[in-house]
Formats: C-alpha cells, sequence, structure tokens
C-alpha cells in the first residue's frame, strides 16, 4: 500500500517523467475512489489520486481548515519529490486546489476545478446532522440526495452513499466545516496558472453561476458546462471529463524533463 507523508495515494505512470503530475483531490467525505477510473488512469498523463489526512486509507484524522489540507497535499509532493503540479480537484478539493493556486503559486502548474468555488457554505441544518452519530446516517443522505442530476443511475447513488457512510462522522463534520469557512472569493485575481472549471449544468449544490464567477474572475480561464449532470459529474460523465481534462492537459506548457 503506497503512502507518503501519510497519504495514500493511487499512481498511473508514475514514471512518465515526459509529463506534468497531475493529483486528483478528492470532496468531503471522499477518498481516492471518487475519482473514476477513466480519470484516475488517465491515459499517457502522470497522476496522483490520493486520500487525504483521516480519508480511505491515509494516516491521522481529518482536517477542519482548507489551509491545513493544503500543506498537508504539499508535504506528500515534497515526501515523492515533485515540485509542481496540476491540481485537480472536487468540490472541497477544488477548494484545496485554488488554494494551492492562490497562495502557491510557485508550486501550481494548472488548476482544474470542478464542482466547486471560492466560498462553499454548508447549511447549518447539515453541520448539525454531521456533528451526532445518531443524525450522521441521515446527513449522508441528504448530501447524496442533492448530489446527483436527474438522469443518474440510481447505483451510482447507492455507491456513492455508502462509500460516504464508511467515513467516521467526525472527518465528515471537520470537512464541511473546512467548507463553510471557506471564502477566497476577493483573491481569485492572483490565480495567474491555466484554469479548467467544470459545472454540471444541474448542479443543486455548487450551481453554474459560481462556476460562472471562477471564469469571470480567473484571468487564464475556461468554463466547460456539462448538461443534465449535477454536482457528482465526475462520476456521472466521467468520459465527457476525463475528454476535457486530457485536452486541458495538453494545453499547459511544460518540458520533458524540466524538474518539477
Amino acid at each position: 500500500m503506497p503512502l507518503a507523508a501519510g497519504i495514500y495515494y493511487f499512481a498511473t505512470e508514475e514514471e512518465n517523467w515526459s509529463r506534468p503530475a497531475v493529483i486528483l483531490i478528492h470532496g468531503a467525505g471522499g477518498t481516492h475512489l471518487n475519482w473514476p477510473s477513466e480519470i484516475r488512469r488517465l491515459e499517457g498523463e502522470r497522476v496522483y489520486a490520493i486520500d487525504l489526512p483521516g480519508h480511505g486509507k491515509s494516516d491521522g484524522i481529518g482536517r477542519q481548515v482548507i489551509a491545513d489540507y493544503a500543506k498537508a497535499v504539499l508535504d506528500f509532493m515534497d515526501k515523492i519529490k515533485v515540485r509542481k503540479a496540476i491540481f485537480v480537484g472536487h468540490s472541497m478539493g477544488g477548494a484545496i486546489a485554488l488554494y494551492l493556486g492562490v497562495h502557491h503559486p510557485s508550486r501550481t502548474l494548472g488548476l482544474g476545478l470542478i464542482s466547486s468555488g471560492p466560498r462553499l457554505r454548508v447549511s447549518t441544518t447539515l453541520l448539525e446532522k454531521t456533528a451526532s452519530a445518531s443524525t450522521f446516517e441521515l446527513a449522508v443522505q441528504t448530501v447524496n440526495n442533492l448530489a446527483f442530476g436527474p438522469y443518474a443511475e440510481p447505483r451510482l447513488k447507492e455507491i456513492a452513499t455508502q462509500r460516504m457512510s464508511e467515513i467516521r462522522p467526525s472527518v465528515l463534520h471537520g470537512d464541511f466545516l473546512a467548507c463553510n469557512a471557506y471564502d477566497e472569493a476577493h483573491l481569485l485575481r492572483r490565480v495567474k496558472a491555466p484554469t479548467l472549471v467544470i459545472c454540471g449544468a444541474e448542479d443543486r449544490m455548487t450551481p453554474l453561476h459560481i462556476s460562472e464567477q471562477l471564469k469571470a474572475r480567473i484571468k487564464n480561464s475556461i468554463l466547460v458546462t456539462v448538461e443534465s449532470a449535477g454536482h457528482m459529474v465526475i462520476l456521472e460523465e466521467p468520459q465527457k471529463v476525463a475528454g476535457m481534462l486530457k485536452l486541458f492537459l495538453t494545453d499547459i506548457s511544460y518540458l520533458p524533463g524540466e524538474p518539477d
């Protein structure tokens, strides 16, 4: 089981130093398995899909601040000797990626922000439900009822609910606290790295207007909307998302053999 700085990771083409490192960062209550194989095994790309601290097979406890998760990602990069990377994050993972792009531009080659935003407010009701073991199951069900578009396969929802139910309640609660406290809308113009923004047209958790805000305020960015998909666009339309990421990665300037 590969661990680096306490973080479990699934790597594809790890020895392909002709391509820049791509780090996939999952959302609240997730693991690297939230990224379907079409994205984890993106052909010709050096991809690391990680479990954040306290999630999945990683060591330690979860965090309650986005900045602390970002530091864990940087520690992971240091351990595997990767200086720069393209950060691709979903939902909370997108906030972590965005934080890295804003505060650590020298380590950021590009950003992929999927179903995310510069603010990720969480309802008081949901915070209360995740804070108690007795209402945790209801909280997980509530999240997954909102997370998918109207045409998502029921089996996808079942699997997502099962996986989130396996996380410790304290970890999911901490993730939501981190999301709720995150607000860097005023810093978006600091992002200089090429940025791909992806949003499902039916996203009820981070609606399209939030992605449009990212596009408007990040200078070197493009926005792609996926029709009929919801917040879990990466699971609902994995081939489309993989294709978008592949095109985006191809356009990022990177010299083979250039030190990470």
